[in-house]
């Protein structure tokens, strides 16, 4: 299996997001295939010193819906970071992966540091 050690100090949430999901994905190996899960770990260190551009910290908004009628929750990216980090990483990771029965398996070889 291989491993990759990400330091996340000052860099972008998108860009390391999309870099950590090609990564997972094995798209970066000449073996890539659509259907197979590749044997790759990543493990991310110092996602608190992770850095957001503009007025995300405050402006962006995450909504959760129960199903139910004035059911939407809503929350600030600076609520959810004070929280728990490593949840607001994983989620934009999990969200750039493609929707289909292997996200979940696929984002099981995530690790925090």
């Amino acid at each position: 299996m291989t491993t990759y050690e990400i330091d996340a100090t000052n860099q972008s949430m998108g860009r390391l997001a999309s870099r950590v999901a090609i990564l997972l994905r094995g798209k970066d190996l000449p073996t890539y295939q659509p259907h197979v899960l590749p044997l790759t770990q990543v493990v991310l260190k110092n996602i608190d010193k992770i850095k957001f551009t503009g007025s995300k910290f405050t402006g962006k908004l995450y909504h959760r819906y129960s199903g139910y009628p004035g059911g939407i929750h809503t929350k600030s990216l600076a609520e959810l970071w004070a929280k728990n980090p490593k949840e607001v990483v994983r989620k934009a990771i999990y969200r750039m992966l493609p929707v289909n029965r292997m996200r979940d398996r696929i984002i099981r070889h995530l690790k925090f540091q």
